[in-house]
């Protein structure tokens, strides 16, 4: 390594003899190659402003390149397979591609003792320009549905590669129309000629090596193609040209005659354009749900720059919101979609769950006249709309039957292909000179593409474990990481390219408990209690505050009489559970054994996937403050020694389920018989999962709540069902 890249060693210390920029890249250049780089100047019918040039990679060295990978390694499935709930074998459960009807059908179709590597291809254009300009870029990205679900969704994983990019030329022609089939063409074509490779392994098969260096006698299927409406229609050869060729229009083609899948073998539109979450459902909520609870309701103010993240929070808030406010007919009509909507997002589907399912769009259906009757399906200008022609709803028609043959449709996000064309496109366009794109990211990924297998390489020669993963996990983008977590327990490798740590505090925890008392600080700060993983920072937020500040601080006046009250029950009842309720038996002034308090203001939580009701025997509880008495404090009870304490500032009783009407739990807020709000100390370990309230605010809102201050006033809250999907799947049963 030194001698490749000049270094030069001093003091455990190296010092780069690279002078600049060009000098670093050159070395970088003799770094042993990969993949190669092809391009091809694609001849059009019809003059363009630009020459269409055509770059890419051979897509089956590609597929060989993920296949052999060493991450890869135990993450991938050979051979398909059928899962089932019980050993009657009465409901099929469908998870990964692997698991659903089109893999038995090809796999059956294949020699005896091959293997079928299951094609992922993805295409969308992108802009690499920013606020200015209108440069595109169309990406052709490729992965492997053999990887595990859990792993290539990981965004760090990086199971997709760029395989080709696409000319985007702009055509010389006076019809609009025309343009577009001209564009239309020349995307076909190609694609034919990038992916003429996996067709010819297709039909005569390939060998290739896995992981562990086993030869394989491999076919290359096209499992699936991500891409959003446009793109999909555009791909499989359907538009709605209003007069362009007359045939083509009687069956609404957009003009190809030679798609690039006509002679891919088994690969069929219907089957390998597979549903996404994003285009297909969330854009779905916006575009239509959300719109028409807006229009009932009389509008959401102050919403500007409207991004995902905005989308996010309207669709999980939106029907508590206005439940009340809106027409019933519509509140029944749009909260069965969202219900299909969380239902579709499942990781793992089966019979029983196709039935749910269809049973919500069925609901749908029964209940939309009213939304038309209301006056609220509008178009462009506020024209009120009196048809449902509605491409996504109708593609909602699609997704059982697409879980029933491809799996869950969960495995088929954009979220891994819209990372992919930031580190594989708008990023090496960002260290361009802004003037011919397309040859200089490519150059760009092929100097990373060397420096990545050199990192490889040396870092399996510096760890003997699998490198970048512990479990299933592989490192997330917005991991938060603990500076206060020991470093010796944190994963003790990193992925080539991924410069911080996994944090996994079920195995922290784990860790924790095996070490010996001495070198471990005590209380765990890192604890697991069933399906919750709990983690505090070792250092508290306050390291000493008088309870009466703490009291003043968090606004808990009964904060005093509630720890002697707390104490009393350890004393009387030991190491039990504790309750929130009953009248308050110690008096403000009651002594207490220590003066001075530890504050910490968040905790960590990690979950396991839940999908059994557990509101049964569970309180919820709005948290006020999070405490311990300080250190050196003798002679306390072992609730107080262990971890740190929770003051609940208010709990909440059920008041009433509403059915679809509604939108799931009314909680009232609990009161003692004296008017006061219901609160007491319990211990961090009794804590089991976070949920979500809305406040109840009828059909007309109190014009003095806002955002900051309705949780502190409302007397009734809902117990929102659409908060996360760990949520929804215990409370929607």
């Amino acid at each position: 390594m030194a001698s490749v890249f000049g270094l030069e060693y001093g003091e455990n210390k190296f010092f780069p003899s690279a002078r600049d920029a060009k000098e670093l890249q050159g070395r970088a250049e003799l770094l042993p190659s990969g993949l190669r780089w092809k391009s091809q100047v694609i001849h059009t019918s019809h003059p363009t402003k630009s020459p269409a040039i055509l770059y890419w990679w051979d897509p089956l060295k590609c597929i060989a390149s993920i296949f052999n990978h060493p991450l890869f390694h135990n993450r991938l499935d050979y051979t398909s397979r059928k899962v089932y709930s019980t050993v009657q074998r009465l409901s099929w459960i469908y998870t990964e591609w692997v698991t659903g009807d089109h893999a038995w059908e090809m796999q059956l179709t294949l020699p005896r003792g091959a293997t079928l590597l299951r094609t992922i291809l993805s295409s969308d254009k992108t802009c690499i320009t920013a606020l200015s300009g209108d440069r595109v870029a169309h990406p052709l990205l490729i992965s492997l549905a053999n990887i595990h679900m859990a792993t290539w969704l990981k965004s760090s994983s990086n199971a997709f590669l760029l395989t080709a990019l696409l000319p985007v030329p702009k055509f010389v022609h006076k019809n609009k129309r025309m343009r577009g089939l001209l564009q239309d063409w020349l995307i076909h074509n190609c694609l034919s000629i990038v992916l003429e490779p996996l067709k010819l392994a297709a039909r005569n098969g390939v060998m290739m090596s896995d992981p562990i260096g086993c030869s394989r006698y491999c076919f290359t299927m096209l499992a699936s193609y991500i891409a959003d409406t446009p793109e999909a229609m555009m791909l499989a050869c359907v538009d709605d040209l209003e007069a362009f060729f007359c045939e083509a229009q009687k069956f609404h083609l957009n003009g190809v005659d030679k798609p690039f899948w006509w002679d891919w073998i088994l690969a069929e539109p219907s089957r390998f354009f597979t549903p996404e979450l994003l285009h297909h459902i969330h854009k779905k909520f916006w575009d239509h749900d959300a719109q028409w609870i807006i229009l009932a309701v009389g509008g959401i103010s102050k919403l500007k720059q409207v991004t995902g993240h905005c989308h996010r929070d309207v669709q999980w808030s939106i029907i508590a919101v206005s439940v009340d406010a809106a027409p019933p007919g519509v509140v029944v009509a749009v909260c069965a979609l969202m219900h299909f909507r969380y239902l579709v997002q499942s990781l793992c589907i089966d019979d029983k769950d196709l039935g749910r399912i269809t049973a919500t769009l069925d609901e749908f259906h029964v209940n939309k006249h009213t939304i038309i009757a209301a006056g609220i399906r509008q178009g462009k200008g506020g024209k009120a709309i009196n048809n449902w022609h509605i491409p996504k709803l109708e593609l909602m028609q699609s997704i059982i039957p697409s879980i029933r043959n491809s799996g869950v449709i969960a495995q088929w996000s954009v979220d891994v292909t819209e990372h992919a064309h930031i580190t594989e496109v708008k990023d090496p366009a960002r260290s361009s000179n802004n003037n011919n794109y397309d040859p200089q990211i490519c150059r760009y990924l092929d100097r990373a593409d060397k420096c990545n297998r050199f990192d490889l390489a040396t870092g399996l020669l510096d760890h003997s474990e699998d490198p970048g993963v512990v479990g299933e996990e592989f490192v997330e983008e917005d991991d938060e990481i603990d500076d206060d977590t020991p470093a010796e327990l944190l994963s003790p490798t990193r992925r080539p390219g991924q410069p911080r740590p996994i944090t996994d505090y079920f195995s922290i925890a784990k860790i924790l408990q095996q070490k010996e008392i001495g070198p471990v600080p005590v209380p765990l700060r890192s604890f697991v209690v069933g399906r919750t993983a709990l983690h505090l920072a070792y250092d508290p937020s306050i390291k000493n505050i008088s309870v009466d500040k703490v009291a003043i601080m968090f606004g808990l006046p009964d904060l005093q009489p509630a720890i002697a009250d707390f104490l009393h029950h350890e004393v009387t009842y030991g190491n039990h559970i504790h309750s929130i309720g009953g009248p308050r038996r110690a008096a403000h002034g009651a002594e207490l054994p220590f003066d001075k308090v530890q504050v910490w203001f968040k905790v960590h939580l990690q979950e396991t996937d839940f999908h059994d009701p557990w509101t049964l025997g569970h309180w919820v509880i709005m948290i006020q403050s999070l405490f311990r008495p300080a250190q050196g404090t003798p002679g306390l009870p072992v609730a107080f020694q262990g971890t740190p304490l929770l003051k609940s500032g208010s709990s909440f009783s059920l008041l009433a389920e509403a059915g679809h009407d509604g939108h799931g739990m009314i909680m009232k807020r609990a009161k003692r018989s004296n008017g006061t709000r219901m609160g007491d100390i319990i211990p961090v370990s009794q804590f089991r999962a976070p949920v979500h309230l809305i406040p109840h605010f009828g059909a007309t809102a109190d014009t003095h709540l806002t955002a900051y201050n309705s949780m502190e006033h409302a007397a009734e809250f809902w117990l929102n069902y659409f908060w996360d999907k760990h949520t929804f799947f215990a409370l929607s049963k």
